[in-house]
């Protein structure tokens, strides 16, 4: 199919898809959770446990507590001692929590991001100061924990994607009926594609995307043919294409 079609298609389905409606049990998607607190650092939490199945994430989150973000490191240790999620114990879950609740008394995690963010307008940039100074407040190290959180990579050849801080990135910048825009000092027009193997796929199929490989240069590709679709706006195509993928919509 021609790009032109494949861009009139999305455009489509983008349009379709900005309502509530896309956001429910039946449709599950861990923006939904997010969506009921209107909060960054509850999105953070929503965002970072966002792998494995749509269903079972949602019902993740649900059996959170948000409100420990504000009691003692004490308190979170005691009520978070049997939450688990597939590769994180309940140490790392309590260690996430307490992360975060020293996080939010030093800064905001937008203020964070854009401290290094602002010298070039790289979205990476700002994300490299979150990680290191999230792993500052609370050195803690375990694997289940480091998958969560990630790492900086020593060389952006070597980069995955960070999936789920890029879309944690689209809540928070983008406002639509879908995304919450809570953040005002990051330009959407610096956003990277959120890039998992199912939109990975679906961008190859669809002839988006050449690079065999799904890492940050696949990012920047398949971000960089959006651009030439709207410049300042280029990741409002990644629900619809996460979606097309997630329902098996034939095209």
């Amino acid at each position: 199919m021609p790009l032109k079609n494949i861009k009139k298609l999305l455009d489509q389905e983008v349009a379709a898809r900005n309502n509530n409606l896309e956001l429910s049990y039946e449709k599950p998607d861990p923006l939904f959770v997010a969506s009921k607190y209107q909060n960054e650092t509850i999105a953070l939490i929503c965002a970072l446990f966002a792998y494995g199945n749509a269903g079972l994430i949602v019902k993740f989150l649900d059996s959170l507590d948000f409100s420990l973000l504000d009691s003692t490191e004490e308190t979170i240790e005691k009520e978070l001692a049997s939450h688990y999620y597939r590769f994180q114990k309940h140490e790392d879950v309590i260690a996430v929590f307490i992360a975060l609740k020293r996080l939010k008394q030093i800064n905001s995690i937008e203020n964070i991001f854009y401290e290094g963010y602002k010298k070039e307008h790289n979205v990476l940039d700002g994300l490299w100061q979150c990680i290191d100074t999230l792993k500052k407040v609370y050195p803690y190290q375990t694997q289940g924990y480091d998958f969560l959180v990630g790492s900086t990579p020593r060389r952006m050849s070597s980069a995955g994607t960070y999936k789920r801080y890029m879309m944690y990135l689209r809540w928070m910048v983008r406002k639509d009926k879908l995304d919450m825009g809570l953040w005002s000092k990051i330009d959407k027009k610096d956003l990277l594609m959120p890039l998992d193997t199912h939109t990975f796929k679906m961008s190859q199929k669809l002839g988006l995307l050449k690079r065999k490989s799904c890492d940050m240069k696949a990012v920047v590709e398949l971000t960089e043919q959006f651009k030439k679709w709207d410049s300042s706006d280029p990741i409002k195509y990644d629900f619809a294409l996460y979606r097309i993928g997630q329902e098996k919509i034939e095209i």
